[in-house]
């Protein structure tokens, strides 16, 4: 049985993944941080035994929970997107000289990995590409996570346009042309339900991960 706090868990990706973590056989919730719920991931770590951390709280605070869990000495699974690249290389070079695993991916739904995927295998075969990424209107974020991701896998200056409206919950098309011919990649997420099965991925594989940071769903796979 591994012990899991999850902080965040009022959020729109928490809120959907306690009742997951609560059913899981492998998995027990031992606390559920919020500061809605009057219990700070401070204040979690301070009074709960605990394996591993999920944390999908808001981008302000993911350097926090880096932190407070190399503090704890607890691996932690980080969905919240935000930081800077060099910052979250920089908590993952703590980690390892900690000897603890940071596991972060851009996007829990494993539909959304295969979409970053394939479009990583026609980038060499198109002549330009630009990304559209949509998210409801209570994402702090622009772009997301998941777009900048797949820029980079891309590669060169892969142009971003980020919309932001109720309604939505996560969604993302890469669109390639060439001459005479378009490609469209898209990925929809319908329901944050998508990201469970790859965050009880994420806590069942971390302890196995090395120590530094891990950053990609197929990293899993």
């Amino acid at each position: 049985m591994i012990r899991v706090i999850l902080s965040g868990a009022t959020g729109k990706v928490g809120q959907a993944l306690r009742p997951v973590l609560e059913r899981d056989p492998g998995v027990e919730l031992v606390a559920a941080a919020a500061p809605s719920l009057e219990l700070t991931l401070a204040d979690a770590l301070a009074t709960t035994p605990a394996d591993v951390v999920v944390d999908f709280s808001v981008p302000g605070f993911a350097a926090e929970a880096c932190e407070l869990c190399l503090a704890a000495r607890l691996p932690l699974v980080l969905g919240t997107s935000g930081l800077a690249g060099e910052e979250l290389e920089a908590h993952g070079e703590r980690a390892a000289e900690a000897g603890l695993p940071i596991f972060h991916a851009p996007n829990f739904a494993i539909g959304a990995v295969l979409m970053m995927r394939f479009a990583e295998l026609a980038a060499p075969q198109m002549d330009a590409c630009e990304i559209v990424e949509l998210h409801a209107d209570t994402k702090q974020d622009a772009p997301s996570g998941t777009a900048r991701a797949t820029a980079q896998l891309i590669g060169g200056d892969v142009p971003i346009h980020s919309v932001r409206l109720p309604g939505l919950v996560a969604h993302q098309e890469v669109i390639f042309g060439a001459l005479g011919q378009t490609l469209t990649i898209r990925h929809d997420t319908t329901s944050r339900d998508a990201f469970a099965p790859g965050v009880l991925l994420a806590i069942e594989r971390i302890r196995d991960l090395p120590a530094g940071l891990t950053v990609g769903l197929d990293a899993l796979l």
